[in-house]
């Protein structure tokens, strides 16, 4: 009976978050009008990140446009673009323009339909998602903010690294589209293409199918039914021939392949610990310091979130230490004693407009996360300023990879310090955002935060004084929902900016600006 209690109240709680964090489902952009704002001819001369250069994946040279395999490919094309059906030309119409745009989507898509807290099994035990059962149960992934921005790291960056790709064969073959070579073809977005060998709307959906297949294994049919989709689009946009498609592909098996390879090596299988290793970071905390912090959940589930995440592999920094914050105040000094009363005076005098603040930065359950919130923002500022393909996967590259950076230096700093929330350790306080299983010190939203709004300012540098307020917003937002304490949120938002310039430093380094 005590076991069919719990598995209610986890019921209950999911339909709470899920009804209550509607909003934080993706926004669907309409790209009508959507000429791109910058071509970048020398784009396949950037740096990428994960391999040497754009010159690196090698692909073969396209035949001649009076070869008879390229005419035949163009009356092939006619063809099919003749007998396009209403479905076909939604299709088109959703991939049109910028396809960075629409796969990000599908990824908070996914992260927000994966953001479920696992259950208990009928004996009270807890069984962890793997892998290596997918099916479960439970369901794997648990895409929770450090899985989710994991994700959204692997997906951008290798986005990016096969645009670079793609983009140094576009300028060095100069294959013109095949509505330039037959002007009887009507093409969907003749604006923006020029160059279709190879395609790199090809890259795009082949890398992200294959990235978010190995993130969301359980998904992969509905995944294989995109890129299927979005290639079949491609041709039909009048933008490619078969033969660019090809190209594009392989390119993006290239690249998957590496990124792959990168994920399958970077710990993160391991961040997950068992309790054991759980019980001895908090047992050398509480020698450290004098505290540990304690799971008041309830129900408790054994362990904490993802203990060992601070040892994945970062992107940016060599070491995770480099970029650990200040100790937090010890529990019971004076400067401890401080934030207790502003709690306590947050706790008795929740306004309408502290409570709109928390709820808008939630980002629980059922949500795409706080890092799935940033990528919200991106992409409203990329339709907002028209970028291309390659310059969104650019922006979307960054963003991740000082969120993830960002992520795994919080966990280390959570981990190491072990300090307790402000639930356990101010008697009958209670909080309006829920328990976060995992130490309080320092807060994961406010680095998160801190770190994608440096990259949004540094892309988008009209915009940087909006983009650090509503950091700082998200920031005090914890502290409002009664789930951080304030140095938790000050000192995490100074850490968020501090790891995001290991990501600026290779940013502008990278021959864009």
């Amino acid at each position: 009976m005590k076991n069919n209690t719990i598995k209610l109240i986890y019921s209950v709680l999911a339909l709470f978050f899920l009804s209550s964090c509607e909003k934080e489902l993706p926004t669907y952009y309409n790209f009508q009008g959507y000429e791109f704002a910058s071509r970048e001819p020398d784009g396949g001369s950037w740096t990428p990140v994960l391999i040497g250069s754009g010159d690196e994946i090698i692909i073969p040279a396209p035949e001649p446009a009076t070869s008879a395999s390229y005419l035949q490919e163009i009356e092939d094309l006619k063809v099919e673009m003749a007998q396009m059906s209403q479905a076909d030309e939604s299709a088109v119409a959703y991939w049109t323009q910028n396809p960075i745009i629409r796969w990000n989507e599908i990824a908070l898509e996914l992260i927000a339909k994966y953001n479920l807290i696992p259950g208990p099994n009928d004996d009270g035990t807890y069984t962890l998602p793997s892998p290596s059962n997918p099916s479960g149960p439970p369901a794997f992934p648990f895409a929770h903010p450090p899985y989710a921005v994991r994700a959204l790291a692997y997906l951008s960056v290798a986005q990016f690294d096969g645009l670079i790709s793609a983009w140094h064969h576009k300028f060095n073959y100069n294959r013109s589209a095949p509505f330039i070579q037959d002007e009887s073809i009507q093409p969907a977005y003749s604006d923006n293409i020029e160059l279709s060998y190879p395609s790199d709307g090809a890259v795009v959906a082949t890398v992200s199918r294959q990235i978010l297949t190995k993130m969301f294994p359980l998904e992969a049919e509905y995944l294989a039914k995109k890129e299927a989709e979005h290639l079949r689009s491609l041709l039909l946009s009048g933008a490619n021939v078969q033969s660019d498609i090809d190209a594009g592909q392989l390119i993006g098996d290239a690249i998957s392949s590496i990124a792959l390879e990168r994920a399958e090596n970077d710990g993160m299988k391991n961040a997950q610990a068992p309790k054991s290793v759980s019980d001895s970071l908090a047992a050398a905390a509480q020698d450290r310091f004098g505290w540990q912090w304690i799971n008041v959940e309830i129900p408790q589930r054994p362990v904490g979130l993802t203990p060992l995440y601070s040892q994945v592999q970062m992107w940016s920094v060599d070491n995770v230490e480099q970029t650990r914050p200040i100790p937090p105040p010890a529990v019971g000094s004076p400067e401890y004693q401080e934030d207790v009363a502003i709690l306590k005076d947050y706790a008795n005098n929740v306004t309408e407009e502290r409570r709109r603040i928390a709820n808008f930065w939630q980002d629980g359950l059922g949500t795409y996360t706080p890092p799935g919130h940033w990528n919200e923002f991106a992409k409203e500022f990329i339709v907002k300023y028209r970028l291309n393909p390659l310059r969104s996967a650019r922006t979307f590259a960054y963003l991740n990879m000082a969120m993830m950076d960002g992520g795994i230096s919080c966990w280390d700093a959570k981990y190491y310090f072990h300090y307790p929330r402000p639930v356990q350790t101010i008697q009958g306080f209670k909080t309006i955002a829920g328990t976060p299983n995992f130490p309080a010190y320092t807060s994961g939203h406010s680095v998160f935060s801190a770190a994608g709004a440096e990259i949004l300012a540094y892309i988008f540098p009209s915009e940087a004084s909006l983009v650090r307020g509503w950091a700082q917003e998200a920031a005090i937002s914890r502290v409002y929902g009664g789930i951080h304490w304030t140095f938790d949120a000050t000192v995490g938002t100074d850490q968020g900016i501090d790891v995001a310039q290991y990501t600026l430093t290779t940013a502008r380094n990278d021959g864009a600006d």
